[in-house]
Formats: C-alpha cells, sequence, structure tokens
C-alpha cells in the first residue's frame, strides 16, 4: 500500500470566503527542492532641520520580505493510463489545461470586469469633455489574482506570482505539450493594515504563528543540550 503523502499547490481565491475557488493547480510531483530568499531592508531614516538621518541600528523599518523559487515539472504519461476524463483530457489536451491554469494566475482578472471598467471610464471622460475638461487617462480597474502557496501544514502563505518560466520538453502528433518544466517565482505578501484580504491575512498569521512555535520548541532543544553539555 503506497504511503499518504502531501501536494503543494497554488489556490487562486477572490473575495473574503474561499469558495468558489476561481483557479487551483496541485503539483503532479512535488518539486525537489525549494530556495527561499529572505530579503531585509535598511533600517528606517527620519528627517530633522540638520538633514537626514539613520535612526537606531536595532530599530526595525518595513517587513523582510521572503521569497520562493520553485521548479514544478508536469507529465501527461501518468493520466494517460487512467480510465475516465482522467486519461480523456490529457489525450486531447496533454498537459496544456495544467499550464493554462497556471499562466492565468499572472493576469488580471476575466474580460467581464475589464470590460465594466472600460465602460466605465469611458462614461466618465465623456462627462470631463462634456464639462469643457480635458479627459484623463483610465487608470486601469483590474486586479492581479490572489493566491495562496499550500507547502505542507504548517505554510500556507499569501504570494504574487513574480516570475514564470515554461519549458515545454515533449509534444504530442497534435503539438501539445506533454511534458514540461516550470520555473516560478513567489513572493510572500505582506499586508498593510487596512487590507481587506481577511484569507490573505489569515493564512499569514497562521503560517507565522506555526513558525513561531517551531521556534519555541526549537529553544526547547537548545536548552536540553545545553545542559547535558553542563553535566558532562
Amino acid at each position: 500500500m503506497p504511503g499518504f503523502f502531501l501536494r503543494g499547490a497554488l489556490v487562486e481565491y477572490s473575495g473574503d470566503f474561499l469558495g468558489p475557488i476561481p483557479n487551483l493547480v496541485i503539483f503532479q510531483f512535488n518539486p525537489e527542492q525549494l530556495a527561499r530568499s529572505i530579503e531585509i531592508p535598511p533600517p528606517p531614516t527620519s528627517s530633522s532641520s540638520g538633514g537626514t538621518r539613520q535612526r537606531e541600528p536595532d530599530q526595525a523599518g518595513t517587513p523582510p520580505r521572503e521569497s520562493f523559487t520553485v521548479t514544478a515539472n508536469f507529465s501527461a504519461a501518468d493520466d494517460l493510463g487512467n480510465g475516465g476524463i482522467v486519461s480523456a483530457i490529457p489525450r486531447v489536451f496533454g498537459i496544456g489545461p495544467q499550464l493554462a491554469a497556471l499562466e492565468k494566475m499572472v493576469y488580471p482578472a476575466g474580460p467581464l470586469s475589464g470590460l465594466l471598467g472600460g465602460v466605465t471610464d469611458a462614461v466618465g471622460a465623456a462627462v470631463a469633455s462634456a464639462d469643457g475638461e480635458p479627459p484623463e487617462a483610465p487608470i486601469p480597474r483590474q486586479s492581479i489574482p490572489r493566491i495562496l502557496f499550500i507547502w505542507g501544514a504548517t505554510r500556507i502563505l499569501p504570494v504574487r506570482i513574480k516570475s514564470m518560466t515554461i519549458t515545454e520538453q515533449k509534444f504530442d502528433a497534435f503539438l501539445n505539450p506533454v511534458q514540461a518544466e516550470v520555473q516560478i517565482g513567489l513572493e510572500v505578501i505582506n499586508f498593510a493594515s487596512t487590507s481587506t484580504d481577511t484569507i490573505g491575512k489569515g493564512a499569514l498569521t497562521y503560517s507565522k504563528g506555526a513558525k513561531d512555535a517551531q521556534a519555541i520548541l526549537n529553544l526547547g532543544k537548545a536548552i536540553e543540550l545545553a545542559v547535558d553539555i553542563v553535566v558532562f
């Protein structure tokens, strides 16, 4: 009997509730490694009559920015041996659906919201022209998808996709990709206090709490080792 294992995932969500989920990509094969980078901003500065001066070295500025780089692999070979719709989709499209779902996560929301925003901008420009004021360039109303990066039970993080490189490696007779490697750059989002993204803020708080709990466990282990050193 095969052992149970968790799979990493990227989950796109909207609003204050996790359902309905507009997009979901589960890693077919968990990446073999996860490269993490923590960027520490410089200490803040303050202005005075004598110019700008740096504050105390131990005074915190903006929170550190954490980013991830993962390499995900997709292959149609596993699903082709199964029956039903699981096998039918890769026979027709290869791994195109998985890649399309990933790409969707880097583009703004669907065309409906873009059309509605365009109509509103056009009406505003017409009103401004009627008043004799020059119309201003419209501000895009589309927003980037909200995404959770799920990696085990203790890391559920709100992220934005910074980069994505897709290398299609093998194709079927219709030139559908059947094997690909995708490098994904992710950055953890630090929310402002005024943010209304309750899901993202809740996930970030939960993951930070899990990390704090593990740090406490490490402290207990360190104390035990220190005691053993003193005793012996």
